[in-house]
């Protein structure tokens, strides 16, 4: 399996040499709750102003979302329900990345054990900071096409629905608010970028 990049280095704006007055240092760190995936950390932190505040975040191990992209354009996705907002949601397949897996191994075993697809080729898209806010997860983005389909290997705690839309079908889903996932908005707005510059026979953007 090939893989590609087209995720550029950070560019260099004007002023980002010059961001040590926005800068907040830690001065100590303490455990609130450790679950079986995620941490829930306590700071005190040190403002560029001199005074300390308290900063609540959560630890994420990260992980990796997937444009997987059909011989006809089409884009593979999956409804799913997501405890926490108690709703079902379209998303793109993603998954977290284990302790010590490469992120490409990551999105070629979480695109295979939901969905049942392999790809041939894989293209780095980039990064996605989904909560800034709050937590530290870091989200890969990977475009994968040569698709061939086999048998899913799904969790059993996963149920999902596995289908597949035209491309131009997800971008008016993520329009009309139909989609909300914000991995799924990021990640296909990168691919709609990437292809445009990189067209593929059969695929229209």
């Amino acid at each position: 399996m090939a893989e590609k990049s087209s995720a550029q280095q950070p560019v260099s704006l004007p002023g980002y040499q010059h961001d040590q007055h926005l800068i907040e240092t830690t001065v100590s760190s303490a455990v609130l709750a450790q679950g079986k995936m995620l941490t829930v950390r306590y700071d005190e932190a040190r403002l560029p102003n001199g005074t300390l505040s308290g900063r609540e975040y959560v630890m994420h191990p990260g992980a990796v979302a997937v444009v997987a992209l059909t011989s006809d354009g089409g884009v593979v996705l999956e409804r799913q329900f997501r405890y926490p907002l108690k709703q079902v949601f379209i998303e793109l397949p993603a998954g977290k990345i284990d302790l010590g897996e490469p992120v490409l191994t990551t999105g070629q075993r979480e695109l295979l054990e939901e969905t049942g697809y392999q790809a041939k080729e894989w293209v780095k898209l980039g990064i996605q900071h989904p909560c800034i806010g709050y937590s530290n997860e870091i989200i890969h983005i990977y475009l994968a096409y040569g698709l061939a389909l086999g048998q899913h290997a799904r969790d059993m705690d996963e149920a999902m629905d596995v289908f597949v839309w035209p491309f131009e079908r997800v971008m008016q889903a993520i329009e009309s608010g139909e989609i909300t996932d914000s991995k799924t908005m990021a990640a296909m707005l990168l691919a709609e970028r990437y292809l445009r510059k990189h067209p593929m026979t059969g695929i229209h953007v």
